[in-house]
Formats: structure tokens, sequence, C-alpha cells
């Protein structure tokens, strides 16, 4: 498995300002092996990216001797796919149909997309959406958005979110077996199903060969909200079981940290963790 840390864990990731070459030489320094990029309305990498900007950004990557082989979205979050007014779901998908064309140009492999939500814990404003309409609705967005993503040869990946919806191991399999394409995938984070009293190792058994890719976060269970989240090896993430289920599934791609929000010394102290947890 390939060692990564999200570009989101580094200092102005989030709001899409941390230069890239910065961010890859600084991964790279604390000894991962790959940075997960990630796209936005505006910022470093957006929808609005040129091919040559994307060119750019590969190279400044590669130059730090790490890969780059996917892709994050946040976008539905501000913008989502499954909100009760129509005009903001259409937008969601187009932001998201030019999102998959930079990741192509970008030259990777899978992208993270955050189907929509029935709610959404940090976000008061975010009207309830019905539960049978949010899935309706995320169903028909990643059918929309599957048809560029077989074009571009892209991974759509659905994450695992905290988003009041495909919260069984089970809906989200059947979810993603809905479209009979390999490409679309789950991007199961390890640490988000743990907030919803589930243990990881089982979403990775009944996950099987459908996760494209992994997101690793800790979690305290005695929190039991947001503030749960912690650093690697500091909650209760089972990572000898988590580790062995991926090894059955013969999974040996990226394993990215995702550290929010930003802290001094939290990617070095990620990278000296994910050393440990890629040995177990």
């Amino acid at each position: 498995m390939i060692t990564g840390i999200s570009y989101w864990s580094f200092e102005k990731g989030l709001a899409n300002e941390h230069p890239v070459d910065e961010a890859a030489r600084e991964a790279k320094a604390a000894g991962f092996q790959a940075i997960e990029l990630t796209i936005a309305e505006s910022g470093v990498l957006s929808v609005n990216s040129t091919q040559d900007d994307c060119r750019k950004l590969r190279a400044a990557v590669e130059s730090a001797g790490i890969r780059l082989e996917t892709v994050a979205s946040g976008m539905a979050w501000g913008c989502s796919p499954t909100h009760i007014d129509p005009a903001v779901r259409q937008r969601s998908l187009a932001l998201h149909d030019a999102a998959l064309q930079r990741v192509a140009w970008l030259g990777c492999q899978s992208m993270l997309f955050v189907p929509g939500a029935v709610s959404i814990p940090w976000d008061p404003s975010y009207p309830f959406v019905p539960y049978e309409s949010a899935i309706r609705w995320a169903r028909e967005a990643v059918a929309s958005l599957v048809k560029t993503a077989e074009r571009l040869k892209v991974e759509l990946c659905v994450e695992n979110v905290w988003n009041g919806m495909l919260y069984s191991p089970t809906e989200y399999r059947d979810f993603i077996d809905s479209f009979s394409s390999p490409w679309v995938g789950a991007y199961f984070d390890v640490g988000n199903c743990m907030g919803q009293q589930q243990y990881p190792p089982h979403w990775i058994e009944i996950l099987g060969k459908r996760i494209k890719r992994i997101h690793v976060k800790d979690f305290k269970r005695s929190i039991g909200s947001l503030d749960g989240f912690v650093d690697l090896m500091e909650g209760d993430q089972p990572w000898a079981e988590t580790m062995a289920a991926l090894k059955s599934i013969g999974y040996d791609k990226t394993l990215i940290a995702e550290m929010i929000p930003f802290a001094p010394g939290r990617v070095q102290k990620t990278g000296k963790a994910m050393q440990k947890i890629i040995q177990m």
C-alpha cells in the first residue's frame, strides 16, 4: 500500500491556497509517498483550471518525488447534488463534471465524490432532505457523472461521510452495485463510520473489491461528535484489524491520511504514525 496525505491537511489547504509544490515537498519530507490534491470552485486547483495549469501541478508534485493518483472534491458540501432546490442540484452536477475533466488532465486515476446529504452536522442552514429523495437524487447524480467518468477513464469514488445517508455498509454496497459500472466505486473512510457505532473491518469485508480508495482517520468513541476525530493512533480505530481486512481483499493502493484542520507539526506526526500503521 502507498502512504499519502490530503492537501486539506496543510496550512491554508482548506482554503485551497497552499502552494502545491510546497505541500508536495512537505509531504515527501514527512515520509509520505503520495499527496491527494483537492478541487474547489476557486484556488490552486479549481473547476476553471486549464489543461496547462493541471500539467504544471502534476510536474510540481512529481518534482518533489511523490505520487499523484487521486483528487478529492468537497464541493458537494457547499453545493449539494441532493439539495431540495433543483437549481442547486444541477449546478452541483456541472461543477463535478468540470472537476472530472481536471482530474483527467492531471493524469489521476480517481476522484472522491461526496454524494450529497440528508443533513450536514456543521451547517444548520442546510435544509433536511427527505431520505428517499436524497438517495434518489444521489443516484441520479452518480448516473449522470459516470458517463463523463467512463469517457475520461477516471474512477468516480463515492465516499462515506457524515451526511445522514448510506450509514449501512450493505446499503453503501448496494448503492455502488446499482450502477453496474467499473468506473463507480467506494472511497472508504475508515474513520467516518466509527462515529456511527460501526466497526471498519466489517465494512471492508462487505465492500470488498468495490473499494477503489481509502482515507484514514482516527476517532474516539467516548467523544462521539465531530470533536472525536483525533490524531492517528490516539483514538479507537482498530488499526491491526483494519489493515488485515484491507490485505484480505487485496487492496494495494493509496492510504490517504485526511487530517483536518491544519495544526503545526501534524503532517510530520501523521507521517510517523502512518509508518507504524503500514507495517501492521
